[in-house]
C-alpha cells in the first residue's frame, strides 16, 4: 500500500522536471522542489508512519525521477536542456555599451587615427576657394584623382568665376567630360560661377547659408569649403565617413544631415575638419566597403565590426591602397608632408603640359 503512491508520485516527478527544464533550469528545479514536498507528504498521509519514515520514503521519492530520466531519450534528460540554456545565454547576452563608453571609444578613435594619418588632407588639388568649390562640385560620383587630372586644363581656360560664368557651355562640358555627368556638372559649375560673379562680387563667401544657396551646392561641398579653405570646422558626412560611423556605431542612421547632428555630438568642434579627413582616409585605404582589410587595420581592438572583412594579415596587406599600399595618391600636387608618391596626369597629357595662369600662386 505504501509502495504505490511513491511509484506514482515519481513517474509525476519525471514528468514536472522535463517540462521545467525545457524552459529555463531555474524554473525546473524550482517545480522539482515542489514535487518532493508532495512527495514528502504523501507517504504521511497515507501510511500514517512518523516523520522519519516520511522522510525515507522522500528519499526514495527523489531517486525516482533520476532512474526516470535516465531511461528517457537523448535531449530529453534534465541536464542537456539546461546547459543548452546557458549557453544560449550567454553568447546572446552581451553587455551593451553605454553611451559614455561609445563616446569615449569614438574619441580614443579620432586619437589613434591622428597618428597614423598625421598628414590627413583633403584630396582635391586647388590653390584658392573658388577652385576648391568647383573640384568638389566636380567630385560628385567620380573619384578625387579624376577630378585632379581634369581640373588643370579648366582653371588654366576659365581661372575666375567671371571667366567660367561667360563661357561656353559646349565647350565647359567637353574639358571636365572624364568626371561624368559632365552635361548637369556644367550648368552647376556655371550657374555657381554666375551667382559668385553677381551677388557675391566674383568671391566664395565663408558662410554655411549662402554656400548652400549656389547651384550643385549642399552641405557636404559647403564644408569641404569651409574647412579647408576658410578654417571654420565642418563634419563632411561622404560615402566613406557615412559607411565608417555606422560600422564604429557612432550612429545608427542612414541620412547625412542626421549623422552630422549626431557626431557633432560626439565630438567637440575643434576636432569636426581634420576628424572628417582621417576616417574619409581610413575608408579608402584600409576600412573599404566591400572587402575591408581587418587584418591590417591599426584600431581592430576599438572596432565593434572586428572580422567583416580579410583578418588574415598577409591577405589584407594586399587590400592596402594608396600610401599604405605602396600606390601614388590621389592628388597631382600632394601636400609637402605627404608619404605617399604623386597621382599622374590624365593618360596622354605629359607632366606640365597644362599650365596654369603665371600669376596665379
Amino acid at each position: 500500500m505504501s509502495n504505490s503512491p511513491v511509484r506514482t508520485q515519481a513517474k509525476g516527478a519525471g514528468r514536472v522536471s522535463a517540462e521545467g527544464n525545457s524552459a529555463v533550469g531555474e524554473h525546473g528545479a524550482s517545480k522539482r522542489s515542489n514535487g518532493a514536498n508532495r512527495d514528502d507528504s504523501s507517504p504521511r498521509a497515507v501510511t500514517g508512519k512518523k516523520p522519519v519514515t516520511a522522510g525515507r520514503k522522500s528519499g526514495a521519492v527523489a531517486k525516482a525521477p533520476a532512474r526516470t530520466s535516465a531511461k528517457a531519450p537523448a535531449g530529453t534528460s534534465a541536464k542537456a536542456p539546461a546547459k543548452s540554456a546557458a549557453k544560449t545565454t550567454v553568447k546572446a547576452s552581451p553587455k551593451a555599451e553605454s553611451r559614455l563608453g561609445m563616446v569615449r571609444r569614438a574619441r580614443r578613435i579620432n586619437r589613434e587615427l591622428a597618428e597614423v594619418f598625421p598628414y590627413a588632407h583633403p584630396e582635391l588639388d586647388f590653390r584658392d576657394p573658388f577652385e576648391l568649390l568647383v573640384a568638389t562640385v566636380l567630385s560628385a560620383q567620380t573619384t578625387d584623382l579624376r577630378v585632379n587630372q581634369t581640373t588643370p586644363a579648366l582653371f588654366a581656360r576659365y581661372p575666375t568665376p567671371e571667366d567660367l560664368a561667360a563661357a561656353v557651355p559646349e565647350e565647359v562640358e567637353e574639358l571636365i567630360r572624364p568626371t561624368g555627368f559632365f552635361r548637369a556638372k556644367t550648368r552647376s559649375i556655371m550657374g555657381l560661377a554666375a551667382a559668385l560673379r553677381d551677388e557675391h562680387g566674383g568671391e566664395v563667401p565663408g558662410r554655411l547659408e549662402d554656400l548652400v544657396k549656389l547651384p550643385g551646392v549642399g552641405r557636404k561641398t559647403a564644408f569641404v569649403v569651409l574647412g579647408n579653405a576658410f578654417g571654420v570646422p565642418g563634419i563632411t558626412v561622404d560615402t566613406h565617413f557615412m559607411r565608417l560611423a555606422r560600422r564604429w556605431r557612432w550612429t545608427e542612421s542612414d541620412d547625412p544631415v542626421k549623422i552630422e547632428a549626431e557626431i557633432a555630438g560626439i565630438f567637440p568642434k575643434s576636432d569636426w575638419t581634420m576628424l572628417s579627413h582621417r576616417v574619409i582616409f581610413q575608408g579608402r585605404r584600409i576600412c573599404h566597403a566591400r572587402r575591408p582589410a581587418c587584418g591590417a587595420c591599426p584600431i581592430t581592438h576599438l572596432c565593434p565590426a572586428y572580422g567583416e572583412g580579410e583578418t588574415d594579415p598577409e591577405k589584407a596587406r594586399k587590400l592596402l591602397k594608396y600610401e599604405k599600399g605602396g600606390y601614388p595618391g590621389q592628388r597631382l600636387n600632394p601636400p609637402a608632408d605627404y608619404p605617399g608618391r604623386p597621382a599622374p596626369p590624365a593618360p596622354g597629357v605629359a607632366p606640365g603640359a597644362v599650365q596654369r595662369p603665371s600669376g596665379a600662386e
